[in-house]
């Protein structure tokens, strides 16, 4: 039996005749603009956050979270597992990271946005600024006067009140007053407050007890003395502090 070979169906239509090659000119107009392959880009530096100051530099960031109790558990989850995570995202990102995480409690049903609630707890200056303005009633509060150490004669003014201090605790003020801005060790004050002749002379730890009196006393302008840890003290002028100066040179001046 013979095998008959059948073709493909293409073999009955007529072939094209191949195509041959179009050359290409040589001239000037053929010659196609090279592209010069584009340059690696450089990394650039990380843009510097706005909030930060000349002179200063990011140390970490706080991340307010406005998240109670029951919305955790509707989603199935609670608090302390919501703050494992971030601190377990925050060592994967960044291994050499450090955080601390705290809780911010509220009374009961004290309402408003959780993350406001959060913000006001923790001390956020800027909630607390915002806070002050709400609730500051309508009104113009009363002008203060301010305080006023009159060394002319020896007393001391308190939004237009005496204050009560004794002749040792005005001499410590005006002996600050005198050196204003210049922090004073314990040692001067006791020099220059206290004589050897005196029944009792105080030592460097008593005489913090006498300036705490004289702090006290101030009320709420006790910052004008200024404590320098480690140093002494120092005399701070503000916007509502004023000096009567004596018409003669003070002898404690020099």
């Amino acid at each position: 039996m013979s095998l008959a070979v059948l073709q493909p169906t293409t073999a009955l239509r007529p072939t094209a005749a191949p195509a041959r090659p179009v050359p290409v000119p040589r001239g000037p107009a053929s010659v196609s603009p090279r592209v010069a392959p584009s340059a690696a880009p450089t990394p650039s530096s990380p843009p510097r956050l706005r909030a930060v100051p000349d002179g200063t530099e990011a140390r970490g960031f706080a991340l307010y979270i406005g998240l109670d109790e029951a919305k955790a558990a509707e989603a199935g989850t609670d608090l302390g597992a919501v703050v494992e995570q971030l601190k377990a995202l925050a060592a994967r990102l960044v291994p050499t990271s450090e955080t601390y995480a705290t809780i911010a409690l509220a009374p009961a049903g004290a309402g408003g946005r959780d993350v406001d609630v959060v913000r006001l707890a923790l001390q956020d200056p800027a909630a607390l600024a915002k806070h002050r303005r709400t609730s500051e009633p309508d009104d113009e509060p009363e002008s203060r006067a301010g305080v006023v150490i009159d060394l002319s004669r020896k007393r001391l003014l308190l939004d237009d009140e005496p204050a009560g201090l004794t002749y040792k605790e005005f001499e410590l003020l005006q002996y600050l007053v005198l050196r204003e801005g210049r922090t004073i060790d314990r040692r001067e004050l006791i020099a220059g407050l206290w004589s050897d002749g005196d029944d009792e002379v105080p030592n460097e730890r008593t005489i913090d007890v006498h300036v705490r009196r004289l702090r006290s006393k101030l009320g709420a302008y006790e910052d004008i003395v200024r404590t320098v840890r480690g140093v002494g003290y120092r005399f701070d002028r503000h916007a509502d502090v004023s000096i009567r100066y004596a018409s003669t040179p003070s002898p404690d001046l020099y």
